[in-house]
């Protein structure tokens, strides 16, 4: 069904095309069939989906003062637009975190609606901030390398007091394939290697650096390690292997 809408799209993204030209006859006949039955003081529109999607990167109220100040260190470095619309060229960017990955793509917010629509990303999926995954991705595309700066929230517990390793991988997982996507396109995970050094506080703040080892062919290498924010204390290091894919493979297209 993506490549469907995909040939459909071109390069001109949505501009000018119906819904009847974008969907399949039957899954428009499915949705035509769901707006026939709301009955609405205006008429219905085919289309009515937001083309501003939330980017839960952004700093909220739960960020303790030492995550914000690591944000605000890391954004200054970024590129930015001047009051005269200029931008200024600087080595790192911030990337957009939202609750479902395929928003990135292009016509993704509206693909979102449309493809298992309930569907949320793992780290994305608690409404309240602060209590999980609190963390936002910068990325140095001529270095090859990102940090993420991450606050562990309490419904992260595993032992006692301390963050589960599962959440850490979580993370290592999450941060390590941005970069690998970011550098190669559509990949998936496909090994990853995690020494666990030191116990990681509960509310602690943490940078997640991680950086390209090689790229062969299909398989993109990348090491990883987190630490506290000075960088004084290993809490985790780690390797990962991801193997670049064809989009249509996530849809079950066999071209």
């Amino acid at each position: 069904m993506l490549g469907h809408i995909a040939r459909r799209l071109g390069s001109n993204g949505l501009k000018g095309i119906s819904p009847q030209q974008l969907l399949p006859k039957e899954t428009h006949r499915h949705l035509q069939s769901s707006l026939d039955t709301i009955r609405p003081i205006s008429t219905v529109s085919l289309w009515p989906f937001s083309s501003q999607p939330r980017d839960f990167s952004q700093p909220n109220s739960s960020w303790s003062p030492e995550m914000q100040k690591v944000y605000d260190h890391y954004y200054a470095l970024c590129d930015t637009d001047t009051e005269n619309g200029e931008g200024k060229k600087r080595p790192w960017r911030k990337l957009p975190s939202y609750n479902r990955s395929i928003k990135y793509a292009t016509g993704g917010i509206h693909l979102s609606k449309l493809i298992q629509a309930k569907a949320r990303l793992f780290t994305r999926n608690v409404k309240e901030q602060g209590a999980t995954f609190e963390y936002v991705v910068f990325v140095n595309k001529e270095e090859k390398r990102c940090v993420c700066v991450f606050q562990a929230g309490r419904l992260l517990e595993g032992a006692p007091g301390h963050v589960h390793g599962g959440a850490i991988a979580t993370m290592i997982d999450t941060v390590t394939g941005t970069l690998a996507g970011f550098l190669s396109g559509p990949i998936m995970t496909a090994n990853l290697n995690i020494d666990y050094r030191s116990p990681m506080p509960l509310d602690s703040v943490v940078l997640i650096h991680s950086a390209l080892d090689r790229i062969e062919r299909r398989k993109t290498y990348i090491t990883s390690k987190v630490t506290s924010t000075d960088e004084s204390k290993l809490y985790t290091e780690a390797t990962a292997l991801f193997v670049s894919i064809s989009v249509g493979h996530l849809f079950g297209s066999r071209n």
